[in-house]
């Protein structure tokens, strides 16, 4: 995907340092990027990625460092300079209005607001020019809220294109991709870079920034620690880089446990408000099982997560949690044995004012364990907290420190012993895990699935929710997909292929199993 030769760097960045107070973000960090080039950009949390982009972007000054774009000095923390310079940014979370069209959002902020008019034949001429050179054709007076995931994700690219960028930053730009989406963003990568754009590739998934970019540069502790050409690499040697020691990521491994009777059933059950709806969905979870969901963020996955742990009530249909009816009532759910996992670990995940070992205890502090009458009993409460320190190898805090000063794998960690660990020893009824590892790196990631897998094989029943393919395909005994709030059946991982599995993400229905064995096929949803 490179263009070949020894080009001039367009891009040098040298001995780049920035602290927080005691905290040393970036350590002396170098790097260079050449034109036509994708440069892999990988690191754990905290390893000093988003600080360093941040500071190419004009987000921060650094301490010490210079940077050079085209052989000319940039000037540091000036946003406007970046841009001029055409440094451009595609963030992970889009910063797109649905309510204007792609022509607009484009356009947006780069014309005077005493302007009396805009110059809406010159910039849609433009755009489609721009949208043609580099194979992003999206219809310029689309309304951005109509678009699929990926069209959205090639309008911010033609934000960044549009204003002349030469250097494209991507912060996990196929987090919410579907696997066809994705695979439309490396061949236009490809034309990208072919036509001399430098590009930094920042993500968490190893195989794709194998493939995408010809070097890498791994960040850890703020420093870098490793540069290498990616053909010379192995999604293992650079988990190993970034983490500093070997990382054994969990393969595929169906449950050994015969199936069971479901723990928890769903018949054609349809919610009402929220962000998100249920449309007349049907599931068992059984015990000794995952049953991954898989799906873009957004159609309808949260809206079954909340009705699995009390946030969402029933409309229409039946829920039961083993012969009772499923209750709008959370600390009912969590005295039957309902374990969660939240998808935002820092808005609803815990209470990042309070202590670390009060919000270890938050969800059982009714229980005669942690409590006499009005009393909290505070000694066994923070032994219990202490316990899930130990067992989830919790670091960097103490039990007295705010939650929010954890890491976010550390704070993912926390929420996983207070949701898997018992006072009482025993092994949840249900677990409702809702992207359990969304922006954790490689080393948390691995943990986070062993100890879901340790779940399953002591007979939980886990639903996993997750918008990363790869975690559905690794985890799930059986697989269900999501869209526009309807679920498929949940059908055997073995029944499944990645390219069926990303067409139902995009809005395509998987027929059942046929009688005589035959593979499963895909239709069209109907309207």
């Amino acid at each position: 995907m490179e263009v070949g030769g020894a080009a001039a760097p367009v891009l040098r960045m040298e001995r780049i340092t920035k602290r927080f107070g005691p905290l040393l973000a970036n350590d002396a960090v170098s790097l260079q990027l050449a034109a036509g080039e994708v440069l892999g950009l990988l690191g754990e949390n905290g390893a000093g990625k988003s600080t360093l982009v941040s500071i190419l972007f004009g987000h921060y000054v650094p301490d010490a460092g210079r940077i050079e774009v085209a052989g000319r000095p940039l000037p540091l923390g000036q946003p406007r300079a970046a841009l001029a310079a055409g440094i451009g940014m595609v963030h992970q979370h889009f910063t797109l209005a649905d309510n204007l069209s792609v022509l607009e959002n484009v356009v947006l902020g780069t014309e005077p607001f005493w302007r009396p008019f805009t110059r809406r034949a010159e910039a849609r001429a433009r755009l489609r020019e721009v949208g043609r050179r580099f194979g992003l054709a999206v219809a310029p007076d689309a309304l951005v809220g109509t678009l699929s995931v990926g069209e959205r994700q090639r309008v911010e690219i033609l934000k960044a294109l549009y204003r002349g960028a030469r250097i494209l930053i991507l912060d996990e730009p196929t987090a919410v991709l579907t696997p066809q989406e994705s695979e439309a963003l490396f061949a236009t990568l490809g034309d990208m870079v072919a036509q001399g754009l430098a590009i930094i590739f920042i993500s968490h998934k190893l195989a794709e920034v194998q493939r995408v970019a010809r070097r890498v540069v791994v960040l850890r502790g703020g420093r870098v620690v490793a540069e290498a050409a990616t053909a010379d690499t192995s999604p293992a040697q650079l988990a190993n880089w970034m983490v500093g020691q070997d990382v054994a990521l969990p393969q595929a491994r169906p449950s050994a446990v015969a199936q069971r009777p479901a723990v928890c059933a769903l018949e054609a059950v349809s919610t009402a408000g929220g962000r998100e709806r249920l449309d007349a969905v049907s599931l068992e979870l059984r015990a000794g099982e995952i049953t991954a969901v898989a799906g873009v963020s957004g159609n309808g996955q949260l809206a079954l997560a909340e009705l699995l742990c009390g946030l969402r009530p029933v409309a229409t249909g039946r829920a039961l949690l083993g012969d009772a009816p499923l209750r709008a009532d959370p600390a009912w759910l969590v005295r039957q044995g309902v374990a969660r996992i939240p998808e935002d670990r820092h808005g609803t995940g815990v209470v990042g004012d309070l202590p670390v070992w009060e919000n270890a205890v938050s969800e059982r502090l009714r229980s005669p364990a942690f409590r006499r009458g009005p009393w909290v009993k505070r000694q066994a409460a923070r032994a219990h907290a202490r316990a899930i320190e130990q067992a989830f190898d919790v670091r960097g805090a103490g039990l007295d420190a705010p939650a929010r000063s954890l890491s976010g794998g550390n704070m993912q960690k926390l929420i996983l012993g207070r949701a898997l660990y018992a006072p009482d020893g025993g092994t949840p009824r249900l677990i409702v895990a809702h992207q359990p590892t969304w922006g954790l790196d490689v080393g948390a990631v691995a943990y986070v699935q062993q100890q879901l897998l340790a779940a399953r094989d002591a007979g939980a029943a886990v639903l996993l929710i997750s918008d990363d393919l790869d975690e559905v395909l690794v985890l799930g005994d059986r697989i269900a997909v999501m869209h526009a709030g309807r679920l498929t059946a949940a059908l055997p991982a073995s029944e499944w292929t990645r390219e069926q599995i990303g067409l139902a993400m995009a809005g395509a229905s998987v027929l059942p199993p046929l009688p005589s064995g035959e593979r499963a096929g895909v239709r069209d949803s109907p309207p």
